[in-house]
């Protein structure tokens, strides 16, 4: 059986070994590089003939983090699946991950199996994401009709509040943008939760995401 081939890219030299070991333990995984940080990655990446599939990476690193890390992986290396794993547990972090392309998003401290599942996960489907993330993301399969029924019933105010929310601005000043009372926003995001089934404004950019709204 061939090992699923695996990247470490983690500053912190001792996690990152304890990474490579557990994860060597296991017959199904191979970790072909570590890395400790963004930049000495890349610079690897570019000079080998076999390359990882699933790249495990910490998002604060000296010398390109993995968040640009992870946006020169999506546009160069498309195929190569990224699973943060990282401390970073707060909402504007896990968004900008997101975006970035990244595939999955753990806590350092999940549990081995959860590694593991999220690792076979990704490597066979292409995503996997826990509840730090949104439950709604584990509905991404949402027949499309469905989705299309949803867009539909999207007003154009709430588009624009979705693209908004998909930015760096507090709710506050997204009502200012939009020309409106901080209520009237209120109002605009709970209609979008009821719509598109979500708890939260992570939820509602990973819808943003996936239509490709912003």
């Amino acid at each position: 059986m061939e090992r699923i081939k695996i990247a470490i890219v983690d500053d912190h030299k001792l996690v990152s070994k304890a990474i490579e070991n557990m994860i060597s333990f296991n017959p199904k995984f191979e970790v072909v590089m570590n890395c400790f940080n963004g930049e000495d990655f890349l610079k690897q990446l570019d000079h080998r003939k076999t390359l990882p599939e699933v790249v495990l990476m910490d998002i604060n690193m000296p010398r390109k983090n993995g968040i640009e890390t992870t946006l020169e992986l999506t546009k160069n290396y498309p195929d190569l699946k990224v699973i943060a794993l990282t401390m970073e547990d707060n909402e504007s972090t896990i968004i900008s991950m997101l975006k970035a392309g990244a595939k999955g998003y753990l806590l350092k401290d999940m549990s081995p199996d959860i590694l593991f599942d999220a690792i076979n996960i990704v490597h066979e489907k292409g995503i996997f994401y826990t509840d730090i993330v949104t439950q709604s993301l584990l509905k991404i399969k949402t027949e499309e009709k469905i989705n299309q029924e949803i867009n539909s019933s999207l007003k154009d105010r709430e588009v624009e509040f979705i693209k908004l929310a998909c930015s760096e601005l507090t709710y506050k000043e997204i009502a200012e943008q939009m020309c409106v009372s901080p209520r009237t926003v209120d109002g605009y995001r709970d209609s979008i939760f009821a719509k598109l089934n979500v708890k939260t404004r992570v939820g509602i950019v990973l819808f943003a995401i996936k239509h490709h709204m912003c």
